[in-house]
């Protein structure tokens, strides 16, 4: 059964997170099997307590457990330390 990272980022400095985190977190990513459905930026809130300018990202995974592997992997944990301070995300995985 498929499964789905939904990602909401409100981004403080983008430069860094778009040309370096982004893209390195896109090519792990796609290596470990995973598939951009969403790339979106400056986000609306319609309902809740999030921030209006926010990113929308949505990874599509074949399962559960390849997206849990690629979240786990040591690979992911040195590519996640270059978002560091750049931006407040939130990530939910949802299957379907």
């Amino acid at each position: 059964m498929p499964a789905w990272f939904v990602i909401n980022a409100y981004v403080h400095d983008r430069e860094p997170f778009v040309n370096i985190y982004s893209p390195a977190t896109a090519k792990l990513a796609e290596e470990m099997g995973g598939k951009y459905i969403v790339r979106g930026r400056g986000g609306e809130v319609l309902e809740g307590s999030a921030k209006d300018g926010a990113s929308a990202v949505i990874i599509e995974w074949p399962d559960r457990e390849t997206a849990l592997k690629f979240w786990h992997s040591p690979e992911y944990a040195e590519v996640k330390k270059l978002r560091d301070g750049l931006a407040d995300v939130t990530v939910t995985l949802v299957e379907g």
